[in-house]
């Protein structure tokens, strides 16, 4: 989902400020994957103040400050993690050293924002836990398909509010374009990565948490492959599962790396939400082969047949009630609890996953 400089891919939405200039700045680090320039937009757009950018890579460095000029260039991370008026530290790095990094945020005074997935092992999220817990900030997690995406945003709305009734079944399809050209070189490193549905399932498996208003659930099966990729050997390019909810509620979803050239989005993103009084289906980046306008929500139900058009419409609260809840000790924009449970699941799923060869 990233290019050269990550700007293609990153949400833009409407400016709706929580804060004034200058009462919630932040910080950026570890620009390893694009997503850091989504991660940022939301930030400023809900007020915070972008002050300080740091990378041992300077070509990032230059990149990430002709996009925010305002950021200023920090000589190592240790000058961020003392700068006392930083309230949080936004970093996108190479997966597996997103827990630990985010560890070393905690423990200077200040809340952490990372890319999905958080963590490649489970002994990386319970050390989380225990910082967290330990010094009372914020791991909070950019998991994007959902939280910087209209239609899913919207979606949520109408599940909370009755539109289709009890949710039942979720299902996420979640295809990728590769551009292996363009990848770096942990990108096809499983211990750098962690595993397909380690990765971009995390973002199927919280919004099944999400939808079904789970607050656990249980891995049944779960599969992946390389079908198509064999001159990158530790690439998993397929890979699907199922999980039961605490509730009775039920997911399936699948993820790979199998978007054609042909397609004009990265990928055709689709989620399914079944409840006992309708459905709803999500056709996020594109309707193919009919238009090529993102966040198309088709819902039916009792009334009847819709397809509600959100974009530009319902905006991205997650990022307002973030910075809200850094600074007052809340928990509206997500749980502590949800966004744990979400990176446990998906490491279970990779970790039992069966090798289809």
């Amino acid at each position: 989902m990233s290019t050269a400089n990550g700007m293609n891919y990153a949400p833009q939405g409407k400016p709706r400020p929580v804060v004034k200039a200058g009462e919630f700045p932040f910080a950026a680090m570890s620009l390893d994957h694009g997503h850091i320039y989504g991660m940022v937009n939301g930030l400023r757009e809900a007020g915070g103040t972008l002050k300080w950018v740091y990378d041992p890579d300077p070509a990032k460095v230059k990149a990430f400050q002709d996009a925010y000029p305002e950021a200023r260039a920090a000589e190592s991370q240790q000058q961020i993690l003392q700068d006392a008026e930083i309230q949080l530290v936004a970093a996108a790095a190479v997966p597996n050293e997103r827990g630990p990094l985010g560890i070393k945020v905690m423990e200077s005074g200040k809340h952490y924002f990372t890319d999905k997935t958080p963590f490649t092992t489970l002994e990386q999220l319970a050390a989380a836990k225990t910082a967290a817990k330990a010094t009372g900030k914020k791991y909070a997690v950019y998991y994007s398909e959902r939280l910087h995406v209209e239609s899913a945003e919207f979606a949520g709305q109408l599940v909370h509010d009755g539109a289709i009734g009890r949710v039942i079944h979720v299902m996420g399809l979640g295809p990728h374009r590769l551009n292996a050209a363009m990848r770096p070189d942990w990108f096809f490193q499983k211990e750098k990565y962690g595993g397909i549905l380690c990765d971009i399932g995390s973002h199927q498996i919280e919004q099944f948490l999400y939808y079904a208003g789970c607050k656990d659930a249980v891995v049944q099966h779960s599969k992946v492959a390389n079908y198509n990729n064999k001159n990158y050997p530790e690439l998993e390019d397929y890979g699907d599962a199922t999980l039961v909810g605490d509730n009775g509620a039920n997911n399936y979803f699948r993820v790979d790396w199998f978007t054609p050239d042909g397609l004009s989005a990265w990928g055709d993103g689709r989620t399914m939400i079944v409840g006992t009084n309708g459905y709803i289906e999500l056709r996020k980046y594109v309707d193919i082969a009919r238009s090529a306008s993102k966040d198309n929500l088709y819902l039916v139900n009792g009334e009847g047949e819709f397809k509600i058009d959100v974009q530009d419409k319902v905006g991205f609260p997650y990022f307002g009630a973030l910075i809200l809840d850094c600074l007052n000790g809340t928990e509206l924009a997500m749980t502590q609890e949800h966004t744990f449970k979400a990176a446990e699941l998906c490491l279970q799923a990779q970790k039992q996953a069966i090798r289809v060869e």
